[in-house]
């Protein structure tokens, strides 16, 4: 039994969104939010607990989940990846 070993391994390139430790929100209006800001840590299992009609769910899907889809968006056309059928 043979035990591959390298040397020569480089650590891979990072990405933009790793250079920072935290996810910000700021200023958020979106249903129940009011002018929210918030920091919230990357990689980690994060929480929101709150009465029903808080802003939970606008919080996590209206904001955070969207800013994804809006970059998304936001690229040329040529760039956007289009489904076969």
């Amino acid at each position: 039994m043979s035990i591959a070993t390298s040397t020569d391994t480089q650590p891979p390139e990072l990405h933009e969104a790793d250079s920072h430790d935290l996810i910000r929100v700021q200023g958020a209006r979106e249903n129940n939010l009011k002018d929210i800001s918030v920091e919230i840590p990357k990689r980690r299992l994060t929480v929101f607990t709150g009465v029903s009609g808080s802003g939970k769910s606008s919080l996590v899907f209206a904001t955070i989940a969207a800013l994804p889809r809006a970059r998304t968006r936001s690229r040329p056309s040529c760039m956007k990846r289009t489904a076969t059928t």
